[in-house]
C-alpha cells in the first residue's frame, strides 16, 4: 500500500572509516567520533546524544543498512536520499554504501541521490581556510563521466521517481556556474539510455531563491527553512554580528518550527522539509546553532503543518524530504536515541495515519 505522503529521508554515509578521513582527522574517524566526544555547553544541554536501537553502527555492514531500511519503512518513510559526492575528474568519496546497495540489490528499499556539491574544508575543527577536497566543475567530459557513474542507480527498479523520472537533487544549485548545461546534457543522456529524463531538484534555504533556481532548468526546489525564523525576526546587522562573533546561537525549537513550512510549499514545484531537531555542536562547538527543547509532540505539530500544505497536490508530487534520518553530528536525526527512543518515528506514523485522503 502506498503512503499518503511520500516521505524521503536524507541519509549520511559517513558512519564508516575511509582513507581520507583517516588522513585528515586520525585513524578510524567516523561521524561517531564527533558525536561521542560532544559535551554540554550550558545547563540542560542535551549532549552527548547516544543511539539506542541501532547502536553505534558501521555502514560497511549490510545488516545495519537492512535494519535501517526496515525501521524507516515500518514508520511510513518511502525511501532514503543518499548524500552523493563527486568532486570532478572521477573523484568520489563515501561511495561504498551506495555502490553496495546497488550491486547487491539490498536492502529492497527505495532510494535516490542528492549531490553535495561543495568544497570540503577543515571548518569542523575551526580551520576555515584549509581545503581538503575542492569541488570542481570541469566541463562536458566530466559531466558525462559523472552521469555514467550514477546511471546504474538511475536504472535500478528501487530508484525514486517523480513523473517517471529519477530524481536528482543538488545541494548548492546556484554555486554551479554551468548548471543549465549540466541539466540539459543529463536529460539528453538519460533519454538515450531509456529513461524519460531526470527530475532535477535544487535545494535552497529561503523561498526568495526559488524563481532564480527554477530558471536554471530545475523542475522543483526543496526549501530547507532551518534559519527562516532568524531571517524574518532579526536584522541583517544582527545576523552579520552573530557570524563574525562566532558565538553560540541558541534558540527554542518551539519558536523555529512554525517557520519550517510556508504557503509556497502548496505549489507543485516546491518540496518542503521536515526538521525534527538541530544541534551541530558536536561538529562546531561554541560556533553552533542549537535548537533546544525539541520533543515528539512539537515535532508532530510541525509534521502536521507540512502535511496540510502538501496534501492537496497530485499523489506523485505529495512529497516532503526529512532532514535527516541520521545526521547525528548535527543533532538532526530520526533514528532512536536513549532519550526518546522511537517516539519521533511513532509521531511521524501517527500523523500519516490520521490523514484522510
Amino acid at each position: 500500500m502506498e503512503n499518503k505522503i511520500r516521505l524521503i529521508a536524507s541519509y549520511l554515509p559517513q558512519f564508516q572509516p575511509i582513507k581520507e578521513n583517516d588522513e585528515w582527522w586520525g585513524k578510524g574517524f567516523t561521524e561517531w567520533t564527533n558525536v561521542g566526544k560532544a559535551k554540554p555547553l550550558f545547563k540542560g544541554h542535551y549532549q552527548p546524544r547516544v543511539p539506542a536501537d541501532l547502536g553505534y553502527y558501521d555502514l560497511r555492514l549490510p545488516e545495519v543498512r537492512l535494519a535501517q531500511a526496515n525501521m524507516a519503512s515500518q514508520y511510513g518513510i518511502e525511501g532514503f536520499c543518499y548524500w552523493h559526492y563527486w568532486f570532478g575528474d572521477g573523484k568520489r568519496i563515501l561511495e561504498k554504501t551506495l555502490d553496495e546497495v546497488v550491486s547487491s540489490n539490498e536492502p529492497d528499499f527505495p532510494f535516490c541521490l542528492a549531490w553535495a556539491n561543495e568544497t570540503w574544508s577543515g571548518v569542523w575543527h575551526g580551520l576555515k581556510n584549509q581545503i581538503l577536497l575542492e569541488q570542481k566543475y570541469l566541463g562536458i567530459e566530466d559531466y558525462r563521466q559523472h552521469f555514467n557513474a550514477v546511471l546504474p542507480a538511475f536504472l535500478d527498479k528501487r530508484y525514486i521517481t517523480i513523473d517517471d523520472r529519477p530524481i536528482f537533487m543538488l545541494y548548492r544549485p546556484l554555486e554551479f556556474p554551468d548548471v543549465s548545461l549540466f541539466i540539459e546534457l543529463w536529460n539528453k543522456w538519460a533519454i538515450e539510455n531509456g529513461l524519460k529524463g531526470v527530475y532535477f531538484i535544487g535545494q535552497i534555504t529561503t523561498p526568495e531563491s526559488r524563481e532564480l533556481t527554477l530558471s536554471k532548468g530545475f523542475d522543483a526546489v526543496n526549501i530547507v527553512r532551518l534559519t527562516e525564523y532568524m531571517r524574518l525576526n532579526t536584522s541583517k546587522i544582527e545576523r552579520g554580528l552573530q557570524r563574525v562573533s562566532g558565538k553560540l546561537k541558541k534558540y527554542s525549537y518551539k519558536d523555529f518550527y512554525p517557520y519550517f513550512s510556508g504557503n509556497e510549499d502548496k505549489d507543485i514545484n516546491c518540496i518542503p522539509t521536515i526538521i525534527p531537531n538541530w544541534d551541530h555542536s558536536p561538529r562546531s562547538g561554541e560556533r553552533a546553532l542549537i535548537l533546544t527543547d525539541s520533543n515528539p509532540t512539537l515535532f508532530g505539530q510541525h509534521v502536521k503543518e507540512v502535511f496540510d500544505n502538501i496534501v492537496s497536490k497530485p499523489s506523485d508530487n505529495r512529497i516532503s524530504f526529512i532532514k535527516s534520518w541520521n545526521e547525528w553530528g548535527e543533532g538532526n536525526y530520526l533514528e532512536p536515541d536513549l532519550l526518546y527512543g522511537l517516539e519521533y518515528l511513532k509521531e511521524l506514523k501517527k500523523q500519516l495515519d490520521s490523514l484522510e485522503i
